[in-house]
């Protein structure tokens, strides 16, 4: 109910008047004067009736096409009503995390490990009572199922494959239960661990009854742009199941090593890495990133602990090939040329007295690592140590376009050409990529 202002006024023309004969009679001006006044009179009164007019019969109307009016005259007598999201954005988060959480899973990994008791023991007994001396001892007694880790995944298939980090999965003794978010839990196994990323693959053990599991959608991360929201989902800590953080692609093409602190022996150097700031914590590994349209476009992978809200992400893009391999042979295989070898840049070519400022130069490790695996394609071929690649398929070998993410273009016993540079003369060898396995 709206209520138009009723206005009352009162004028006394005879002051007004008597005010107007003391003031110099010059009869053009005050005509002029007095337009004005009684102009900008009438333009007030008129103006409030018909705003009141206007608001009263439009504002419906200007309601529909999604525009508001602010009311002075509208009476506070709203109702609380249920909250309703007015951002687009803030809409499509809610829609993301309703639809695709049912498809992210928690992690639990679980071992038997032995019960230890602890017991005296004296080394001078039968000595007398001057020689009572305890000395406390330790044995094992039995064994028991204890937690000692976990992680997240996404449900990748409705048979109940799952997405996760090779190092939640590094155990192979270890049992692995898989909590959905309906309260229902399964065992599962671990079908293939990619050899090159953190990346695995594992499987719920189904029964006869179990009915197909909710799947997530995969994205497209090779267009991703800095600046663009991401959400992420995941076991945080290991006991917050499915917790959502909301943050922005922050850096794309980062290169980090990363390690387990579960793991101590893991340690990796992942390239081609989304960076974002969406709150990632221990236990989220093996979580989806996913964009506002509810695509997977990463997986999370690892923090940097000395910083805040700096995260990285595995690119989708690098799992498809793992996925469809596992679907067809449970099993994950890369390219092998069997070199090591460091990037050269301006620093390394300085230091070292290079003749180039780019391509991998095959080197020893500083523990002393061979530079060339011993009948890998790289020693089949001839290739040495000391030798600098330089381009593969003619594709130019930099720091932006590592080795190691030209060949993986490529697959087992596909026949490449490495353009060498050896003792500051360039030749072509042709080689025929291995096979390289967990």
């Amino acid at each position: 109910m709206y209520e138009i202002p009723q206005f009352n006024f009162k004028i006394d023309f005879s002051k007004i008047k008597n005010y107007l004969k003391r003031l110099p009679k010059n009869r053009f001006a005050w005509l002029i004067l007095w337009v004005v006044i009684l102009s900008s009179f009438l333009g007030f009164i008129f103006g409030t009736i018909s705003s009141g007019y206007f608001y009263i019969h439009f504002k419906d109307s200007l309601e529909k096409l999604g525009l508001t009016i602010p009311s002075i005259i509208e009476k506070n007598n709203q109702e609380i009503k249920e909250y309703i999201p007015q951002a687009s954005q803030e809409q499509a988060i809610i829609n993301t995390v309703k639809q695709y959480s049912p498809a992210v899973v928690s992690i639990v990994i679980s071992k038997d490990v032995p019960i230890m008791e602890e017991y005296y023991y004296n080394p001078f007994d039968g000595l007398g009572p001057d020689f009572q001396i305890q000395i406390p001892q330790y044995r094992q007694k039995g064994t028991e199922k204890k937690e000692i880790g976990g992680g997240s995944g996404f449900i990748i298939s409705e048979d109940g494959m799952i997405l996760t980090n090779k190092h939640v999965v590094l155990d192979d003794a270890a049992e692995y239960t898989i909590f959905t978010t309906d309260g229902k839990k399964y065992p599962a196994k671990v079908l293939a661990k990619d050899p090159v990323q953190d990346l695995a693959i594992i499987k719920i053990n189904i029964g006869k009854d179990t009915k197909p599991f909710p799947i997530v959608k995969l994205g497209d991360s090779d267009n991703l742009q800095i600046g663009q929201t991401v959400i992420a989902i995941g076991n945080a800590l290991g006991e917050f199941r499915n917790t959502v953080s909301v943050g922005v692609i922050s850096g794309l093409g980062r290169t980090i090593n990363a390690s387990s602190g579960a793991n101590s022996n893991f340690s990796e150097t992942l390239e081609d890495i989304i960076q974002t700031d969406a709150a990632i914590n221990l236990g989220n590994s093996g979580g989806p990133l996913l964009n506002l349209k509810g695509e997977v476009i990463g997986i999370n992978t690892a923090i940097a602990e000395s910083a805040q809200n700096i995260s990285f992400t595995i690119p989708i893009n690098k799992a498809k090939r793992d996925i469809e391999q596992v679907a067809e042979g449970n099993k994950i295989t890369y390219p092998f040329l069997g070199i090591r070898y460091v990037l050269i840049n301006e620093e390394i070519k300085t230091k070292n007295n290079l003749p180039v400022d780019c391509g991998a130069w095959i080197i020893k490790g500083t523990k002393g690592e061979v530079a060339i695996t011993k009948d890998s394609a790289a020693d089949k071929a001839g290739i040495k140590e000391g030798d600098v690649i330089l381009e593969l398929n003619g594709e130019k070998i930099t720091q932006d376009n590592s080795l190691v993410k030209i060949i993986m273009k490529y697959s087992p016993n596909d026949k490449v050409s490495l353009k060498i540079l050896r003792d500051k003369e360039e030749k072509t060898v042709e080689v025929t990529l291995g096979e390289r396995t967990e």
